[in-house]
């Protein structure tokens, strides 16, 4: 498997952790975590697409040593907010893959949104900082890329993901025990029972009410769609060495068991908690460590039935196209994964109806040439291509 569980230095002074994208929602939780556990983090650096003004207030907060806004036309509003403060602001996409090298950053806390996260990971891996990831676009588009990085440089790749975040800490101490499979469960999204039929009347607004979890919106329609599920399982084939036929998804209602280990003895592991973010991401940013905390705590007898279903493959193709993208590597799955942030955004503009979103992305991986050993650059063409399939469809 790839990710390492290296012990780390827990008598060093607090980690200089770096956010990518902390005003999303994955940010944001990661700044209530380093709020409660001052004594043992702090921030590094801070950045946005465009939200300046939550920016400045976190900045003003948690006094980074730098900030990154992407959106140029915002630099100086933030750059006068913080002048006094000594805070380094700084400007654009190529900043953001600069700034993530500087000296007091122990982590990367990667939560920016789609294959915008690929480069600046790429970035902290080769400056020796380890990852948090949030953003499971890096592993899908380029993980053969990634984790070949990480093994070179000796750094870690913490999962963020809740589903990857339990297959991390149930294989904790299983060193030599060789996985058997994974099983990664999935709440069935707003539409779970929902036959095809169904679906062809569904407005964005149900799209964007999820039962159990509280994301951002693009996350959201992906967990509707089930796509989410489809990205974790190329994700986790790259985070735990897996083969396709190694992984398996069950829906689970209740979002309370997050995804189980099968050994090769038949024996299973299974990591259950409320369905909060912050577990998982105070979890990666303070391993190996398990800090106490104030969150919630999970009492049984408030869920007295967990259940579970099989997934609808029929109903929910992106499954299926997934699956596809898994078994045939090289760039189809940087061709689904663009495909489908397009085809997201235009379901959010009202430009597709959501039945349309797994027909988006079906286009788009017909239309784009297959690659089996695409470098970088063939990753991120390839990037390029899908999307402007997915706009002309």
């Amino acid at each position: 498997m790839w990710v390492s569980m290296k012990s780390t230095n827990s008598k060093a002074p607090t980690r200089g952790i770096a956010i990518l994208g902390s005003t999303g929602s994955i940010g944001t939780q990661a700044l209530d975590v380093i709020r409660e556990q001052s004594k043992f983090l702090h921030v590094e650096v801070l950045s946005a697409g465009r939200n300046a003004d939550l920016l400045i207030k976190q900045a003003l907060e948690f006094k980074p040593n730098a900030v990154v806004i992407a959106e140029p036309s915002l630099r100086d509003k933030v750059f006068d907010a913080l002048f006094d403060e000594g805070i380094k602001v700084y400007c654009g996409d190529e900043a953001l893959v600069q700034v993530v090298e500087m000296e007091g950053i122990y982590m990367v806390l990667t939560a920016l949104m789609g294959a915008a996260g690929l480069r600046p990971t790429l970035s902290a891996i080769k400056a020796g900082k380890h990852i948090a990831l949030a953003n499971k676009e890096t592993m899908v588009v380029a993980g053969e890329l990634v984790t070949a990085e990480a093994r070179k440089a000796g750094v870690d790749i913490h999962p963020v993901d809740s589903e990857h975040s339990a297959i991390y800490q149930c294989i904790a101490g299983e060193f030599h025990n060789p996985i058997e499979k994974i099983v990664l469960t999935a709440s069935g999204g707003p539409f779970r029972g929902f036959t095809s039929d169904m679906l062809a009347s569904v407005t964005k607004a149900d799209a964007l009410k999820h039962p159990n979890w509280s994301m951002g919106a693009k996350i959201t329609i992906d967990s509707a769609s089930m796509m989410n599920k489809g990205l974790e399982v190329i994700e986790a084939k790259w985070l735990f060495d897996l083969n396709k036929d190694q992984i398996d998804i069950i829906v689970h209602p209740q979002s309370i068991i997050h995804s189980i280990v099968q050994f090769e003895d038949g024996s299973m592991k299974a990591q259950m908690g409320l369905p909060d973010m912050k577990l998982p991401i105070q979890y990666a940013l303070t391993y190996p460590r398990r800090l106490k905390n104030t969150f919630p705590r999970f009492d049984f007898l408030d869920y007295p039935s967990l259940t579970f279903e099989k997934p609808d493959f029929k109903a929910f193709r992106n499954l299926n196209l997934a699956f596809d993208a898994l078994a045939k590597e090289g760039n189809a799955p940087a061709v689904l994964n663009a495909a489908n942030e397009v085809a997201v955004a235009r379901f959010l503009n009202d430009e597709i109806a959501f039945v349309q979103l797994p027909d988006v992305v079906e286009y788009a991986l017909s239309r784009v040439s297959y690659q089996s050993k695409p470098d970088l650059e063939s990753h991120l063409e390839s990037d390029k291509e899908a999307r402007a399939f997915a706009l002309e469809f």
